[in-house]
Formats: C-alpha cells, structure tokens, sequence
C-alpha cells in the first residue's frame, strides 16, 4: 500500500496541547514600516510554532502602517494593537506593550525585519533544553536590502559555513562590554530576564546594548547556529546614522557605559569595557561629536586605562573637529 504525502505530515496540535505550550509573545514594533510591513506580518503568520500572542504596536507613524496593521489585526482577531498617539521611541514603545503582554518568552520584532518560518519553534525548544539562568537565546541573521534581496549573513563564516570565531554564549558580560556581535533582531527572551531588568531603559534612545550589559550580569545567554530572522539594511535604520554629526544614539551608549562601569566586578572586566570606550573615543573624533570626546576620555581616565595614543587622540581631537566642521559646512 502506498503512503501519500499527507500520510507523512504530523498531525497538527490539538488545542490542548496548543495550550500546553509556552506561550511566546511577539511585540511587533512599527514606525514608518509600510513598505515593508506585509513580508514582516506575514512571517508571523507563517510560523510553524502554534502558541502566539502577537501585540502590534505602531508608534505614531506618519505612513500608511497604521492602516496596514488594522487589516491584518481585523483579519487575525486575536491579534492585539497598541496604536501610539504619540512618538515615544522604541524603548517606551516596547515596554508598553510588554506589560500588556503574557508570555513567558518575548520577540522584540522590528517589523522591517522577516522571521524566518521555524524561528519560534527552534528557539523555544532550544530554552526548554536549558537552566533557567539562561535568559536569551540568539542566532545568526541573513542581512538583506531594501528589496529584500541578501546581503550577507551577520556572522563571518568560512567556505564551509563554519563560524569565525563562535559567537560567545554562556556568561558573557566581559564580551557585551567590549564589543557588538549578537544580531539585536534573532533574540528571544525570557520574561522573567526582562521582568528583572524592569524592562527597557526608557532614558536612552536605544535598547539592546543597554539589555546585553544589565541581562549579561545575572543572566546567560545561548547561541543557535541557525539562521531565524531576515535583518532590513535600510536609509530610516538606526545603523544608518551612527557615529554621524548630532547622532541620537552615542549619548545613550556612553550612558551604557557608564552603567558597565559600576557593573563591573574585575580587572578583566573593566579592561573590556576600556577596549570598548576606546573604540568608541575614535569614532567620536573620526566624525566630530566634540561633547562625547570629552565624556569618553574622562571615562577612560576613570577605568585608568588612557594609552599615549589615546591621549594624542583626545588633544588633537579639536583640530579634527574644526576640519570636518569645515567639510560639513
């Protein structure tokens, strides 16, 4: 007798054992997303994971995105939206949400982004293999354009797809502090990692170095070497505007820093944290945000770890800045 393909299929889950499940909420953050608003809900429709609480949250935009999130609210009735009269930013944006939410796992979804279809269902499984000191699991990421089309993948691999290096996973506060390396948009997390934290930081205008320094001190994380999510390269990105004159982000991160600094506990640790003050001095003076210059040097001077090339840096830092003052002019 033969065996059709449908024979082979698993039984879909029944919706007691949906129940069962963890439920995992997804806190889809929008503004100004509606070029790309479709491809981001649909990947949450497309999910092989069954136990969703979706909360679709637009932050006052000024696009069409509101209209899009209706429809797809009114066709998903379970489905939740949180429409903001106001722009708060993405920290506030989240946390308001967040208390709303009910899951014992969080996704912070960018909804310029793309989840790849097994996403929920790896990570999930991944957690119920776990302590319960492990608060977020992460993986790779496929960069793509505006177009969707790739770019690349987020972590550096060799011809045979191997990793270089692995990213760090298990207690890695040293390893958040001195450099950048997990893919913001893969990450799930625990509820009770953010409850600890009291959720984002809504002093800064950015959230996830904040969330690995505080989450890295009393929590471990685990990396998937798979690749979950689609990561949007875009113009309106938070990545486009780094470093460059009147950035709203590096005001935020030298408050992290600061944060790290009282976090620390060894010598080791705040070596870390001085590579990345360090590197983060350069690109002040690389494009001529005078005020940070001078926050950064002093924080340097606080971890007593000023080199002779940081010191030249920070006194012909001036005459940088009047040179690309005149560039930009």
């Amino acid at each position: 007798m033969s065996t059709t393909d449908a024979n082979l299929r698993p039984a879909a889950p029944s919706a007691h054992q949906v129940e069962a499940m963890p439920l995992v909420s997804i806190v889809a953050l929008c503004y100004n997303h509606a070029p790309f608003l479709i491809e981001a809900l649909d990947s949450i429709l497309a999910q092989t994971y069954p136990h969703l609480e979706v909360i679709l949250v637009d932050d006052a935009s000024t696009d069409n995105s509101q209209a899009v999130l209706a429809r797809y609210a009114q066709a998903n009735p379970r489905w939740k939206t949180l429409f903001l009269p106001h722009n708060v930013g993405n920290c506030a944006a989240f946390n308001a949400a967040f208390r709303q939410s009910q899951g014992e796992f969080i996704i912070d979804f960018a909804t310029d982004d793309v989840l790849l279809p097994t996403r929920i269902m790896q990570q999930v499984a991944a957690f119920q293999e776990l302590p319960a000191e492990y608060g977020v699991v992460y993986t790779d990421a496929e960069l793509i354009d505006e177009a969707s089309r790739p770019v690349r993948l987020h972590h550096r691999r060799d011809a045979r797809g191997r990793l270089h290096p692995r990213p760090a996973e298990g207690w890695i506060f040293a390893d958040v502090l001195c450099r950048y390396f997990i893919s913001t948009p893969t990450m799930m997390m625990r509820r009770t990692t953010l409850l600890s934290l009291g959720g984002y930081d809504e002093t800064l205008t950015y959230e996830d170095f904040d969330f690995w320094v505080r989450a890295a001190r009393s929590w471990q994380f685990r990396f998937l070497d798979v690749v979950s999510t689609r990561k949007r390269l875009h113009p309106g990105s938070k990545s486009s505007v780094a470093y460059r004159p009147h950035d709203p982000y590096l005001a935020s991160t030298i408050q992290v820093c600061y944060k790290g600094l009282a976090l620390c506990r060894t010598p080791a640790e705040r070596a870390a944290l001085a590579v990345r003050v360090r590197w983060e001095l350069r690109q002040a003076v690389r494009w001529g945000n005078q005020v940070e210059i001078h926050d950064l040097y002093r924080l340097l001077r606080q971890l007593r770890a000023v080199r002779p090339l940081d010191w030249l840096t920070y006194r012909l830092a001036p005459k940088v800045v009047r040179l690309l003052n005149q560039s930009f002019a």
